[in-house]
């Protein structure tokens, strides 16, 4: 089993930005809901990097040296446009020295109702023994994070990845555990919803993440 990493769980101004997220009134906004997306990927980077490697630096201050714990290395964050933009923002921020790497995916429909999920475009540094940071708002199904996952792959195999959705759906976390045993990772979720539509939206979720952040689009 992976590690799952349930930041809602816990007592914090967290959960504030979640709750505002969700808010059908408050994401009329769609500043507001980028900024609050931003802030639970900041809040995301932090917790991250805690579970990071670090190594001790000297550093020259006006009145003389002081010894302090960096990071080892950067990571590279990834995300899946258009939706994780802003929280990929917000890892960014506090991750501001690391390469970036975006994934286009969508979801192609059929007549019957199905649908299935295609990787479009990538561009990627390559990952091979880096710690890779991965977000998507939202991890319904969780086809989208793992064919992510896998087309970066395609620029070699990192040392650990840390998978990170501001809300997921039980079922989606258990597919995201079932295909990357024994894969190193981390999957951290802001809240955990248990119900999934016949549309494969969560429920309560939020909405559509994208739109709410960058307006309707004409086709999903």
């Amino acid at each position: 089993m992976k590690v799952i990493k349930h930041l809602g769980k816990e007592n914090s101004i967290f959960n504030n930005f979640i709750s505002e997220i969700r808010s059908e009134n408050i994401q009329k906004d769609s500043l507001r809901f980028r900024r609050n997306m931003e802030r639970i990927g900041e809040v995301f980077a932090y917790e991250i990097s805690k579970v990071m490697e670090f190594k001790n630096e000297e550093i020259t201050t006006p009145l003389g040296i002081s010894n302090m714990k960096l990071l080892s290395s950067q990571p590279v964050l990834a995300t899946i446009l258009r939706a994780g933009l802003p929280l990929h923002q917000g890892i960014l921020n506090y991750f501001d020295k690391a390469d970036n790497a975006f994934i286009s995916a969508f979801r192609k429909h059929y007549i019957d109702g199905s649908f299935e999920i295609q990787i479009d475009y990538m561009s990627a540094p390559v990952v091979t023994d880096r710690v890779l940071i991965l977000s998507d708002p939202m991890l319904a199904t969780g086809k989208s994070m793992y064919l992510a996952y896998l087309e970066l792959l395609n620029n070699g195999k990192p040392k650990h990845t840390h998978f990170v959705s501001a809300i997921a759906s039980s079922q989606g976390i258990e597919y995201l555990q079932s295909k990357l045993s024994p894969t190193k990772c981390t999957i951290w979720v802001g809240a955990i919803d248990e119900e999934l539509t016949a549309q494969s939206y969560i429920v309560p979720g939020l909405g559509d993440a994208g739109d709410l952040a960058y307006g309707l689009k004409t086709s999903d």
